[in-house]
């Protein structure tokens, strides 16, 4: 289990988890997870981890097939500018490899912002903490275990 499904499953979250192979080469995993679990791309979403110009950490989580937009991004934490995170950086803040970095379960809890988009499917599917397993649950719940805001992103 990752801490992912340990939080889902310590809060009682209605969720269902989906595995597959992962394959190295890969250059997307959330479009690798899209192609192997036969999903439409707007209802896998991948999670980012951005820098603020305040120092802080935040998390993005969008549509796989969608580019994140920093200066939304930025105007959703309420500062001027916001840049990608350091790989190293992020992995040390979440404690999840890249490729597997879950909204949920993060070492160190971030402020998390998911696209609007989401609210739209009744549910959603993000990484459970690790490359080849997705976790499938409700935006809303999704928003509640990572005291997520709503946001426009991309």
């Amino acid at each position: 289990m990752t801490p992912a499904i340990n939080l889902a499953k310590k809060h009682k979250i209605t969720f269902i988890l989906h595995e597959y192979e992962h394959d190295p080469k890969s250059a997307s995993y959330g479009l690798e997870a899209v192609e192997k679990l036969g999903l439409a791309p707007e209802r896998v979403f991948k999670t980012l981890v951005a820098k603020l110009d305040s120092g802080d950490l935040v998390v993005a989580v969008i549509p796989v097939a969608a580019r994140l937009s920093l200066k939304l991004l930025a105007k959703a934490a309420k500062v001027k500018k916001a840049h990608m995170a350091e790989p190293a950086e992020v992995e040390r803040a979440t404690g999840y490899v890249l490729g597997g970095v879950s909204p949920l379960g993060q070492k160190k809890r971030l402020n998390t912002f998911v696209d609007v988009s989401a609210q739209q499917l009744m549910t959603l599917h993000v990484s459970a903490g690790r490359r080849g397993l997705e976790i499938e649950l409700a935006p809303e719940d999704l928003a509640q275990l990572t005291a997520g805001k709503f946001a426009h992103l991309c």
